[in-house]
């Protein structure tokens, strides 16, 4: 049995600057967020003794004359355009129900998904026979929520649900996932990736041809080479060290760690040295590029 053995060793800590992110204003339960009453209040703040006080520690974020507190670590708040995915945990009457990170369980109505195929009919009572052998527990999708529902979270339905086939999921915060016009990424090291809002991020090898005409229900479960599974492993290895430093995950922080990673072997990548090897060379990186 191969035994490794590291001495311990001192490090600098990371500088925790990054660009814009670090111009946040951070609070904690209890500090003062500001003692003008002309502010109105927000999520995440109370009034008190005629100042703004923060309820939960997070960044202060303003839209006019509106604060609210965005939590750091918090479960998923469905929001109307957002791109999510999903697991399906249970199949009722005309409905799944999907795990989706958030308080509640969400909810996908049979009569507001993409039929196979890409029909567009009406629901029938062969199809609610048939919903096991569209989605069935287990199954992985991905969406956009649509409209809020009080008692269930939120009803996907505004993207196509499409399901999953082979590949990783990494779950993380939703904090740490950036907003961006797309969330479904190609990258040219061979794989491709998805960043839920919701935290989970699915990643799995680029296919060839999408096959459009079966409405995304087919999932591909031929074995995936060698050489995609180690790509996939990198890029997994890589997303949780991003995760582990607090930074953004989008494309371009992703795919600059796996190009930082690869003078180490994919094992070695979580290895706390490397990491801040790792780490140093990729925020070099996003600061040259934000200039």
């Amino acid at each position: 049995m191969a035994l490794e053995m590291r001495l311990p060793k001192a490090r600098k800590p990371l500088s925790e600057s990054l660009g814009r992110d670090s111009k946040k204003h951070l609070v904690v339960p209890g500090d003062t967020i500001t003692t003008d009453t002309g502010f109105m209040r927000g999520h995440g703040t109370y009034m008190g003794e005629e100042k703004l006080i923060a309820s939960v520690a997070g960044s202060v974020e303003r839209v006019n004359k509106l604060i609210c507190v965005k939590a750091l670590k918090t479960r998923y708040n469905g929001e109307v355009g957002d791109i999510v995915v999903g697991r399906i945990t249970e199949v009722q009457q005309k409905r799944w129900k999907v795990e989706t990170n958030s308080r509640l369980d969400s909810v996908l109505l049979l009569s507001s998904m993409n039929l196979p195929g890409g029909e567009l009919r009406r629901r029938s009572a062969e199809d609610e026979l048939a919903m096991r052998g569209f989605l069935q527990e287990g199954d992985l999708i991905s969406g956009g929520p649509g409209s809020i529902l009080g008692w269930s979270g939120f009803s996907a339905h505004e993207e196509p649900e499409v399901r999953k086939g082979q590949g990783v999921l990494v779950q993380v915060s939703p904090s740490l996932v950036k907003r961006q016009k797309t969330h479904f990424h190609d990258l040219p090291c061979g794989a491709s990736v998805i960043l839920g809002n919701n935290g989970f991020i699915w990643i799995y090898p680029t296919p060839e041809h999408k096959d459009e005409d079966a409405g995304g229900f087919l999932a591909n479960l031929e074995p995936v080479a060698l050489s995609d599974r180690e790509v996939i492993s990198r890029l997994r290895n890589c997303v949780v060290l991003l995760v582990t430093q607090r930074m953004m995950l989008y494309d371009t922080s992703i795919l600059y760690c796996y190009e930082a990673s690869l003078a180490h072997q994919i094992k070695d990548i979580l290895k706390p040295e490397v990491m801040e090897e790792i780490m140093l060379e990729t925020r070099q990186r996003l600061l040259d590029q934000e200039g």
